[in-house]
């Protein structure tokens, strides 16, 4: 499934990047390339995040969203 449709990452990328270390959405946003346009998919990116067990942080949320806006 396509989570983020600005540079067409699939979940399978979100979820390999988390494998890969990615512990916030915006280590997840940096190595998939998700997120820097619209930002329309950072929920979508956080809910993987979370179902892989993996904590979120409120700073990290707010790094993405100062970078797209």
């Amino acid at each position: 499934m396509i989570v983020c449709h600005c540079e067409v990452v699939s979940d399978r990328d979100v979820v390999e990047s988390i494998e890969d270390g990615a512990r916030t959405v915006a280590q997840v946003c940096g190595a998939t390339g998700a997120g820097r346009n619209c930002g329309g998919c950072v929920f979508s990116l956080k809910r993987l995040l979370c179902q892989h067990g993996r904590s979120v942080s409120a700073a990290s949320f707010t790094e993405v969203a100062g970078a797209a806006g």
